[in-house]
């Protein structure tokens, strides 16, 4: 009987802790994604009006959830949901005896994230310059781009259905780090922020700005999907199952992070 309360009372112990200690790394791992103090929003005065990238969830409809419910893989393509959605099957209840087997073709099924970074500096965009080592005082210098720039994404790997997987890879960046991505994004001509520097008396200042971009890495689910029919009944069976490790670096949309230095 001691032993029993004895247990009882680690227990009551040791869950607490865990479950702060759980919820204290999860903190952690979130504030990693944080946008840091030297990452600004740029949105209202980028000169190049980015288009929006957030990719909606696709709502599956009743037959859709019945029949990706049926399979012993989880789908998660949001093409192969879109094709289940526009699809209508209504097996006859007479059909006794009836077998078909369809196959609906090879895809990549799902996307699982194994882990999700961001560099904050991983395009330079621009440098603004200014020589003050002939001045006597202070000079105010602000960021402007001085050309365009095109900042470009992609897969670490060349993958099958490479286009599939880079939706399901920025639907789970962007679900992560709360933030809009786009395998590519461009900062206008002339795009200015009021934020000010000092450059001090004989000092030269350099305003270095870079173009932020998520690093996404997880594994690729592939398999071969068929519509068994069964009499009355239906379902999805997946086949010759694979997956496949990737990695991406997507850009964060309309983000800039700036680096001010000075030298005699």
């Amino acid at each position: 009987m001691k032993k029993i309360v004895l247990m009882l009372v680690i227990l009551a112990v040791i869950l607490p802790l865990n479950t702060v200690a759980a919820e204290g790394k999860k903190a952690g791992k979130d504030q990693s994604l944080k946008v840091p103090d030297s990452t600004v929003n740029i949105s209202k005065e980028n000169t190049y009006p980015n288009p929006a990238q957030d990719l909606p969830t696709l709502q599956p409809s009743e037959l859709t959830k019945e029949l990706t419910g049926s399979a012993d893989v989880p789908i998660a393509n949001p093409e192969l949901i879109q094709i289940l959605n526009d699809s209508s099957i209504s097996p006859s209840k007479l059909a006794i005896g009836y077998r078909a087997s369809i196959y609906l073709g090879k895809w990549a099924l799902n996307y699982d994230s194994a882990e999700t970074n961001i560099n904050w500096q991983y395009k330079q965009a621009n440098i603004n310059r200014v020589d003050n080592r002939g001045g006597n005082g202070p000079i105010q210098m602000t960021y402007r781009q001085e050309e365009e720039k095109k900042v470009n994404g992609g897969l670490t790997a060349s993958i099958p259905d490479s286009e599939d997987v880079k939706k399901m890879m920025m639907m789970k960046a962007s679900e992560k780090t709360k933030l809009s991505l786009s395998f590519q994004t461009m900062i206008g001509k002339d795009t200015k922020k009021g934020n000010v520097y000092n450059v001090g008396a004989k000092n030269y200042g350099t305003l270095t700005s870079y173009v932020p971009a998520v690093n996404e890495k997880g594994t690729v689910t592939y398999g071969e999907v068929y519509l068994v029919l069964k009499g009355s009944k239906m379902k999805l069976e997946v086949r010759n199952v694979t997956q496949q490790g990737i990695g991406a670096w997507i850009p964060v949309q309309d983000y800039l992070s700036f680096e001010f230095n000075t030298r005699q």
